[in-house]
């Protein structure tokens, strides 16, 4: 159904005198703008589900999670922090 769209796109620019140079840019730009709509489109609908995952594991890590492995992720970023204050 979208190249009767696309064919009639062409032929109209064609018939009110536009230049074949024109019609082909006008249909590289019309693709580009689709292309960029369409991955817009698929983020919104993705991206409830994707945030619902990172929470997800977040609650495993928090609940379920290993505590020494915590208290060593928690003393690592405390170093890092210091490392990049220049304690030393």
């Amino acid at each position: 159904m979208e190249i009767l769209f696309v064919l009639g796109f062409f032929l109209m620019l064609l018939l009110t005198g536009v230049s074949l140079l024109g019609v082909l840019a006008a249909l590289v730009v019309a693709t580009l703008v689709m292309f960029v709509g369409g991955l817009f489109a698929l983020v919104i609908k993705v991206l409830p589900w994707l945030v619902l995952a990172v929470i997800a594991v977040w609650l495993h890590r928090a609940f379920f999670g290993d505590r020494d492995a915590r208290v060593r992720r928690r003393l690592r970023r405390k170093i890092n922090r210091l490392d990049r204050k220049g304690w030393r």
